[in-house]
């Protein structure tokens, strides 16, 4: 209960100030005639739209299992991210086409003083909120949490960046290359979509592997077995196979194995059972661990 309202108060505060960037930011785009600051008001307003559906989601996502819904509700978080990570990626396209436009027909003039310290005021109003949020998450596994954080970590990086690139093409004037500040807007534009998109392509990814109950990454494979391996040891238990899955924010876990002995003590196998359980989820707060005997062949 307490990790479920921590997590509704940390979306409620990424939505609250992600809704107060998107309208600022809307409005001096249409004042400065600025597309990077457009560019970056269309992000911050699709995100909304994700974030308002979860709020509504969120005690879904940390409702026990059951027969009927073997893996809870864990599989609809990562369908919400599949959608998120799509339609940011739909935004990047239709945003990039009207830049390239606006570029051949002969760039777009800004003043680019104004957007330096618009977007140092913006970048250094999300570290603040970033830290908070951070600070909040603390002891949390949520992947709908930890891809807000991303989100924020990316609006002070190309905040700052964009702030730093306005400040500097204010001397291009007096260079040879005064011919390209006309395009600096759009070329800012576009050095924002290049560095989101692999983010996006790589939570969507990521997503994807959980919705089809992709095994983990290997490194991840080698973690587990390194904290389960000493405790099975310490029981005679000897593993066959590691099945392990990821559903969301939670890791399931199957360790098939054998032992020696012709017979097994059922609270040797309920002592082990706890003790991995305690053990990995040391690393892995949402886990469940499964010990299964596997008989040997005759």
């Amino acid at each position: 209960m307490i990790t479920e309202k921590r997590e509704k108060q940390i979306l409620m505060m990424s939505f609250i100030s992600g809704l107060i960037f998107a309208m600022i930011e809307f409005i001096f785009s249409i004042y400065s005639d600025s597309q990077s600051a457009l560019t970056d008001a269309v992000y911050d307003a699709s995100e909304l739209v994700f974030i308002a559906l979860l709020l509504f989601l969120t005690p879904l996502f940390h409702k026990p299992v059951s027969e009927k819904h073997p893996y809870g509700y864990f599989q609809i978080e990562s369908i919400f991210v599949i959608i998120k990570s799509v339609m940011m990626l739909s935004v990047t396209i239709g945003v990039f086409v009207e830049i390239l436009k606006s570029a051949l027909a002969g760039g777009n003039m800004v003043n680019n003083t104004q957007i330096s310290i618009f977007q140092f005021c913006l970048g250094f109003a999300s570290v603040f909120i970033f830290l908070v949020m951070k600070k909040l998450n603390k002891n949390l596994s949520s992947p709908t949490i930890t891809a807000e954080l991303l989100g924020w970590k990316l609006d002070i990086i190309y905040s700052f960046g964009m702030s730093f690139a306005f400040f500097i093409s204010l001397y291009l004037k007096h260079t040879p290359f005064a011919w390209i500040a006309p395009y600096v807007d759009q070329v800012i534009a576009v050095v924002v979509m290049i560095f989101v998109l692999p983010e996006s392509v790589k939570v969507l990814w990521k997503a994807i592997k959980d919705v089809f109950l992709f095994s983990p990454e290997e490194t991840k494979m080698d973690e587990i077995k390194r904290l389960c391996n000493p405790i099975l040891k310490k029981y005679q238990f000897s593993p066959i196979f590691y099945d392990v899955t990821k559903t969301g924010r939670h890791l399931w876990i199957a360790i098939y194995f054998q032992i020696e002995a012709e017979s097994m003590v059922i609270k040797d196998l309920e002592h082990a059972l706890k003790a991995v359980n305690e053990q990995v989820q040391k690393s892995y707060q949402e886990c469940t661990c499964e010990l299964i005997l596997i008989p040997k062949k005759a």
